[in-house]
């Protein structure tokens, strides 16, 4: 019993930075978001390869999680590892709120 009391404790330790995370503001990522649009389009909602993903109304927290992916190196992009390096912990933030509010172009196809 002790040792779940341990664990449990260990959990809640560890998501508590996820549940105090700042979120971003939208107005800024919008400024920020200018070197965005040369490969995925205004709002990010329209790519300029197929191969480019859209970033307009993907989850904020997915985006963020894949900005910071490219920054520490565990998605390997030679063009967003280089973007995403430059950004600060508030720039994805901001960033990731603007695009997640933006509208996708994307239909589901079933």
């Amino acid at each position: 019993m002790k040792l779940i009391n341990t664990l449990s404790l260990a959990v809640l330790i560890a998501a508590l930075p996820l549940a105090v995370t700042a979120k971003g503001n939208a107005e800024a990522g919008k400024t920020k978001a200018v070197t965005c649009t040369a490969c995925h389009g205004e709002g990010g909602a329209k790519p300029i390869l197929p191969e480019y993903p859209v970033l307009a109304g993907q989850h904020e927290d997915y985006l963020v999680a894949v900005l910071n992916q490219y920054k520490s190196g565990k998605r390997q992009n030679a063009i967003m590892k280089g973007l995403a390096a430059a950004l600060s912990p508030q720039d994805i933030r901001d960033l990731a709120a603007y695009l997640s509010k933006e509208k996708s172009n994307l239909r589901m196809k079933y």
